[in-house]
């Protein structure tokens, strides 16, 4: 009697430690010692999601995490070169579509999954009041005749077009279109300096009631927040875009910009060396509501990227752990 009481509390024991051992072993955890470092491209959905995730992998997941300065265009070469950043929270990829399918190819990026559930939208714009005014201003092909109404300050004989900020994908792009439509004779090329600057433009149109035409995707806070009218563009062609978005390849030609998926970028190393993050990046997806509101909280509270990403954890949480177990979101819940 007493051997078959001591088999069982034997069995009752390891029982017990398989049951004490089992919540750690679903865990979640970082299972890389590398850094992983976190692009912060230079706007503002982009911003906020890399100090998102930095905090959940930090936090949750106890990886070691760096956020680092990013953009489109030497972010992607980067990954594609380097392997770094390891992750790219918000990565467009239809300004560098060539070079991104090759670099999968490869084997040297991969897409954890997308970063915006229900698509995004890029193209050229001008506020619905202007269009009100002005019915026969509809396409692209309009701006010539109406480049008195967009006067450059800097060069009244010509409009100004607001363009991209230096080092974005679009910044390509919308310079190929320019010589595609042959609007350097009536329209200057206008480079905000930066993501900030353009927005701060468009707004003081907007408050003030001005004309202004510019470049601009969503979701955004502006997108929102402003009644716009996209600018009518030819079909999307995929032939043209690849060479609209090569500085090298001639001639440029009229296409409506790509819409591919919005994508979280990650340098394909990530997967291998640490699967559970690389699993938690392809369930972060949002939508553009969700953005939306979370970018609209940062416009009216002028709060930064990280400020913005935490007010999210914050008030957010039904959203956030969905993308994780319960017992990693009650870590980042005790450290917010």
């Amino acid at each position: 009697m007493r051997a078959k009481i001591t088999k069982m509390l034997a069995s009752a024991i390891v029982v017990a430690g398989v049951a004490g051992f089992a919540p750690a072993a679903l865990a979640a955890s970082c299972d890389t010692d590398r850094k992983i470092d976190i692009a912060e491209m230079n706007w503002p959905s982009a911003a906020a999601l890399a100090h998102i995730h930095a905090t959940i992998l930090e936090k949750g997941y106890g990886c070691n995490v760096e956020v680092v300065a990013g953009d489109t265009v030497p972010t992607s070469a980067s990954m594609l070169a380097k392997g770094r950043p390891a992750i790219a929270p918000e990565m467009w990829t239809g300004t560098i579509q060539e070079a991104w399918d090759k670099g999968i190819a490869d084997g040297a990026v991969k897409p954890a999954g997308l970063a915006i559930s229900d698509g995004a939208v890029e193209g050229w714009w001008i506020p619905k009041y202007v269009a009100d005014a002005n019915p026969d201003l509809k396409k692209v092909e309009d701006l010539p005749a109406h480049k008195d109404l967009f006067k450059d300050p800097d060069d009244p004989s010509q409009g100004r077009f607001y363009s991209c900020p230096p080092g974005w994908g679009c910044e390509i792009a919308n310079a190929a279109l320019f010589e595609a439509y042959e609007l350097e004779e009536s329209f200057n090329l206008f480079s905000p300096g930066s993501g900030g600057n353009l927005d701060a433009s468009i707004i003081r149109a907007f408050e003030r009631e001005q004309p202004i035409v510019f470049y601009y995707w969503g979701p955004t806070a502006i997108m929102g927040k402003y009644d716009m009218v996209q600018l009518e563009m030819p079909a999307y062609d995929a032939e043209v875009w690849n060479c609209n978005t090569d500085s090298a390849c001639t001639p440029k030609r009229k296409s409506a910009f790509a819409t591919p998926p919005v994508v979280v970028a990650t340098s394909s190393w990530l997967s291998e060396e640490a699967p559970m993050v690389f699993e938690y990046l392809g369930k972060v997806s949002l939508n553009n509501v969700q953005i939306s509101q979370m970018l609209n909280w940062g416009a009216e509270n002028k709060a930064g990227a990280k400020e913005t990403a935490e007010n999210f954890l914050k008030t957010e949480q039904d959203v956030w752990t969905s993308w994780v177990d319960a017992e990693t979101a009650e870590k980042i819940k005790s450290a917010l």
